[in-house]
Order: C-alpha cells, then structure tokens, then sequence
C-alpha cells in the first residue's frame, strides 16, 4: 500500500455533535465508485458471484431456522444490524451465531446463512437506532492513526474518496454491501474481513474476527451509512 500524500487534517468535533461531525457531505456506497464491470456483475443476479452464498444461505435457513421462522420473516433485520444490547454491540452474525448452530466466524456457513439474511432486505435503507454515545468508541478507532503506515480510516474514506491509490479509486468505505464478493478475494467475505485487511495494508495488529474493536467500528460504520441501501452481496475489486 502506498501513502498518500497532501492529506487533509482531521478535526475532531465533540460527542454532542457527532450526527453532524462526519466530513462526508452526503453517504455514497462503493458501487458508485466501481467501474461498469463491477456494476453490471453486482445488478445481475444471474452473473453476481455473490448468489451463490445467498442459495447456500436458503438452504441452510431452511435446515435450522425455519422451524422458529417464517419464510419472508428476515425482510428488514439486516437493516437494523449492528445494534446495542445491553451495553454491547451485536451484529448480523453474532446475532446468528448466538440463535443459530453457532458457526464459526468468517465460516462459509455463517458466510451463507449472513448473505441469505441481508438479502432479505435489499434495496432497504440502513435505519438502526444508534445514540451518540453508543457509537462513540468507534468513532475514536475510526480516526486513530495505525500501524507503521501512520493513518487511520479516515484519511482514506473521509479525506480522499474518489481519488486514486495506485490502480484502485478510494471509495467512502461504506459497509452497506456486505458480506460481499471481491474480486482480488475470490470469495464472499464479511465487513470484518475487510477491515482487516486495511489494517493489514497499514501494517498494523490484526484484531480477531468478532472483537469489540471491529464491533465497534462496525457500529459506527452504520451511522456514517445511515440511509444507504443494503446491498448483499455487493461486488467490489
């Protein structure tokens, strides 16, 4: 990865304005910085990779969750994922893992049956109820500074999106499309998944799958996503 340069500062407003604090004027989802290519495999149901984890999803809803759900019953949940229960932050898959046969993190299991239930709500806006205060602690990690690299999420997504990293346009790091297909993964993976990646290029510590650290900022990821559509399973270079 290689640094980018004549980045803008970051200014960091207090709690009380956090609603307003973020310096995107207006939420893009990465689709809208991705190339015809990528466009038109994510629009086709028939080409997008990512289908095939949503049918490994069904099939897997059907075998352990359908006797407690309906069919149609998940139109909506995901947009209401990441939420806060009881003091900590609980996403899709927790979520799935803890009323479910509790597949492992990053499994293709839990990988399925999360593209099978965020499918359920494509097309809906993003609308959890997040406080402030809630997503505090991931607004911190969002704008700390990482690794030997020495920069933090938002000196990508929030100073420079739609500008060039090598070969690659920097988008606003929306996570209204996962799990999602990437091209350079070969494979469906989950929001976590690529936030560790981007702390991978930072060359810093990898948090594990699940953590509060990711959890955290995945919380405030939905906030800053507030309106978007879900999009699973999105496809991305």
């Amino acid at each position: 990865m290689r640094r980018i340069r004549a980045l803008t500062p970051i200014v960091v407003f207090p709690i009380v304005v956090f609603v307003a604090a973020s310096a995107l004027a207006q939420a893009r989802s990465g689709i809208d910085y991705a190339d015809d290519e990528i466009r038109k495999l994510q629009a086709s149901d028939a080409e997008n990779p990512g289908m095939l984890w949503v049918d490994r999803g069904a099939a897997l809803f059907g075998k352990h969750c359908s006797s407690c759900h309906a069919p149609g019953s998940m139109k909506g949940v995901a947009a209401r994922y990441p939420q806060v229960v009881d003091g900590r932050v609980v996403n899709l898959e927790a979520k799935l893992r803890h009323n479910g046969p509790g597949f492992a993190y990053e499994s293709q299991e839990l990988l399925s049956l999360a593209a099978y239930v965020a499918h359920e709500s494509r097309g809906m806006p993003f609308a959890q109820r997040i406080t402030p205060e809630q997503a505090a602690r991931g607004r911190l990690e969002y704008h700390r500074r990482r690794g030997q690299m020495n920069l933090s999420c938002a000196h990508c997504h929030e100073a420079n999106p739609g500008k060039k990293l090598g070969s690659e346009t920097l988008s606003q790091g929306q996570p209204n499309g996962y799990p999602a297909y990437r091209l350079e993964w070969q494979t469906l993976g989950s929001l976590h998944r690529r936030l560790r990646a981007c702390m991978y290029g930072l060359h810093a510590e990898l948090p594990d799958y699940g953590s509060d650290l990711l959890l955290d900022l995945e919380l405030f990821l939905a906030v800053r996503a507030a309106g978007l559509p879900v999009e699973t399973p999105a496809v991305r270079r």
